[in-house]
């Protein structure tokens, strides 16, 4: 059998393995471990991804992210990064000691990298829930490229997903999503209104997090919003992500419209709480709070604070 017939094999089942129970009762509710069977997927190999590279930079430039540094921190801002003194190429062939973290973005929009996103994809969400599909808004494919000992830092993504590790070994550290010593709501609302780097890691709390060493064959399945960061070994590391967004605005649009509340010294109730006022917040009132923000210093504003 070649080796392009064995490894679309192995993409046409199901290739995360974990509890039947756990997929069904946890996904985007907890964080566990999973297995695969992608450790010798050729295409994930550096001589494979450096093509990747190659042809991305052709067809869809904005498909790679790269930054470089050795002394990143655990809560350095994206924003913070320092600038970059080489090109993604460059950056591919000096994985081993520039201290990059380098991300392909939407690979399945590469013909050859379409299969990650295919049958066995397809099989494994009918599994986790057989209506699934019809709740995903999108869902994409990512590749992570990390130089020995660098630091992705701390953040929450809009997207549930599995990180799986390829080659070499690191530690993520995942935080519980409800714990609002860690994750404040005011941080939360910030993420959704105006600042993807609006959580704060807080390093008195570092022994609330969940660690799992990931290793070839091994990854995390990590619900939205759960705050995480990952240290590299000393070793190039690789890991595919596959992500997941919902269609279902609710909670989203409920935190944009409590950032709005909260922006005129409100104190608004937190999602869950209450469904029909989420329902209300979601549906309707996020463009009326909004507009009502931006008049905030009218004195007629200023008069009705306190009265809600």
């Amino acid at each position: 059998m070649s080796t392009a017939i064995a490894t679309r094999d192995v993409l046409e089942e199901p290739w995360i393995s974990a509890d039947e129970q756990q997929l069904t009762r946890d996904f985007d509710r907890e964080h566990f471990e999973v297995t695969h069977t992608l450790v010798d997927h050729p295409l994930l190999k550096i001589p494979a991804l450096m093509q990747l590279a190659e042809r991305t930079l052709k067809t869809r430039p904005a498909g790679i992210y790269y930054d470089e540094g050795k002394d990143i921190k655990i809560g350095q801002r994206w924003d913070e990064m320092p600038e970059r003194t080489f090109s993604v190429i460059e950056c591919l062939e000096r994985i081993e000691s520039c201290g990059a973290w380098l991300l392909f973005k939407d690979v399945q929009l590469d013909p050859t990298y379409s299969a990650f996103l295919g049958d066995g994809w397809k099989k494994l969400k009918s599994t986790i829930d057989p209506k699934l599909e019809s709740k995903i808004l999108r869902e994409d494919a990512l590749i992570f490229i990390t130089s020995p000992k660098r630091v992705a830092t701390y953040h929450i993504d809009r997207e549930c997903s599995f990180l799986l590790q390829i080659e070499g070994t690191k530690t993520i550290h995942i935080f519980d999503r409800a714990d609002r010593d860690v994750l404040p709501e005011q941080e939360i609302e910030r993420f959704w209104s105006v600042d993807h780097n609006a959580p704060r890691y807080k390093p008195e709390f570092q022994n609330r997090a969940t660690s799992y060493k990931l290793r070839p064959g091994y990854g995390v399945h990590i619900p939205v919003n759960c705050p995480h960061w990952v240290e590299n070994d000393d070793n190039i590391s690789v890991s595919l992500n596959v992500n997941v967004q919902f269609k279902d605005t609710i909670r989203a649009n409920t935190y944009r419209a409590n950032h709005a509340f909260r922006k005129l010294g409100l104190k608004p109730t937190p999602p869950g709480k209450s469904p029909m006022i989420d329902s209300i917040k979601a549906h309707s009132m996020v463009p009326v709070v909004a507009a009502y923000a931006a008049l905030k210093d009218m004195p007629i504003v200023k008069s009705l604070r306190g009265k809600h």
